[in-house]
């Protein structure tokens, strides 16, 4: 896979970090995006100690432009695009967050993030896919966004997660017979920022269905929501 290009966005720490970090172990080129850039550069250069030519790129996923702008850079340096993984997200839910009183502001900025992010990167990476016949798009999710268990808390959270699972399941429909796959895959409960120290996977079980998911060969599926390599209930 040493000719593979992928992008891991939300790749400063945590399950984006170990994401790309797996991805570059395949030999696969990897570039990790991170809204900060003193933190972006900060994991590339700890990737670069393990021996892994990691390339950082600053990126808010809530920016069409910036957007924009790594995907004219993709094309200009790299001249490619297979694989993308929209590992970008927030959980902003205060403790006991119910939807009937959940702050609008905090759900605009919950949905901005991890819907329209995903929506605004895919649109802005998927013609270099498009134009190389190959792509595999890998969005990381949630249970909590299963709407077979939806449950009460963390509104914005959940809310947004099952609108991914959405966007997953018609992006995929649209590229059927591109050669371009699209999967969402929850990670479970794992110990980063986001988790907390309590959780019970460590990063690296965490990442390993996205990475899984952006290896997939042709025979492999899309427009599915997974969890341990095993296909879940959305």
């Amino acid at each position: 896979m040493g000719d593979r290009v992928a992008v891991v966005t939300g790749a400063s720490r945590g399950l984006g970090r170990e994401i790309a970090r797996q991805l570059a172990r395949r030999g696969i080129r990897t570039v990790l995006t991170a809204r900060a850039a003193d933190a972006g550069e900060s994991a590339r250069a700890a990737l670069a100690t393990e021996g892994l030519p990691v390339a950082f790129r600053q990126l808010d996923v809530t920016s069409v432009e910036q957007a924009g702008l790594l995907g004219r850079w993709l094309e200009q340096e790299q001249g490619r695009l297979d694989i993308l993984v929209n590992s970008a997200g927030v959980l902003l839910d205060p403790k006991g967050a119910r939807a009937a009183t959940v702050g609008i502001d905090v759900a605009r900025q919950t949905l901005e993030t991890n819907v329209l992010g995903p929506l605004a990167v895919t649109q802005a990476l998927l013609p270099l896919m498009r134009a190389g016949g190959y792509g595999r798009i890998v969005n990381l999710s949630s249970g909590l966004g299963q709407l077979q268990t939806m449950g009460a808390g963390t509104p914005a959270y959940r809310i947004s997660k099952a609108a991914l699972n959405a966007l997953t399941r018609t992006l995929a429909a649209e590229l059927e017979g591109t050669g371009i796959k699209v999967n969402a895959m929850c990670p479970g409960w794992v110990r980063t920022d986001m988790g907390g120290r309590s959780a019970a996977r460590s990063v690296e079980e965490g990442a390993d269905t996205a990475v899984w998911l952006a290896t997939l060969p042709d025979s492999g599926p899309t427009g599915g929501f997974f969890r341990d390599r095993q296909p879940i209930a959305w």
